[in-house]
């Protein structure tokens, strides 16, 4: 399975970065039995927040979008870190959690986080589908438009 995730990757033009260190007092995974519980992911690229500010202010849609993508790039790159460069002992996506740094108005978080949905369902396939929340925040860390956390079962 690792191969065929690896794979995926590869033929989506996806370049796994290294995992992001912890920017606060807490780790980034976390393994209890079969689940790999892992911390929020900001849409990091190239070392630093790409996507700031709120959804329905000065981030449309299709840039949260590209940020809950970019959350979802480094779920898998912090997967790999923990699980010792072996995605294929990934047997399932359990959860997604999406929290959107949104104006009041903005009602439309779970298009934000259908970008980290969909491409984690095109890496993983069929153990990409999961159970998931979209929730609007006033504000996340670093002024991040999106941050997403993940539980996945794994061999």
């Amino acid at each position: 399975m690792s191969d065929a995730i690896e794979g995926r990757l590869k033929e989506l033009g996806i370049v796994l970065p290294q995992a992001a260190a912890p920017a606060a007092n807490y780790v980034p995974y976390v393994i209890s039995g079969n689940l790999l519980y892992l911390s929020g992911q900001l849409p990091m690229e190239n070392g630093k927040i790409a996507v700031t500010g709120h959804l329905g202010g000065n981030v449309d849609v299709a840039g949260g979008q590209r940020a809950a993508e970019l959350c979802a790039i480094n779920i898998l790159a912090q997967a790999k870190a923990a699980l010792g460069g072996d995605l294929g002992r990934i047997k399932r996506l359990v959860k997604l959690n999406g929290f959107v740094a949104s104006v009041p108005e903005f009602v439309e978080q779970h298009l934000v986080i259908n970008g980290a949905s969909n491409l984690l369902a095109n890496v993983l396939g069929e153990a990409g589908k999961h159970a998931r929340a979209a929730v609007g925040m006033a504000a996340l860390p670093l002024n991040a438009a999106v941050e997403i956390d993940a539980i996945l079962e794994i061999a």
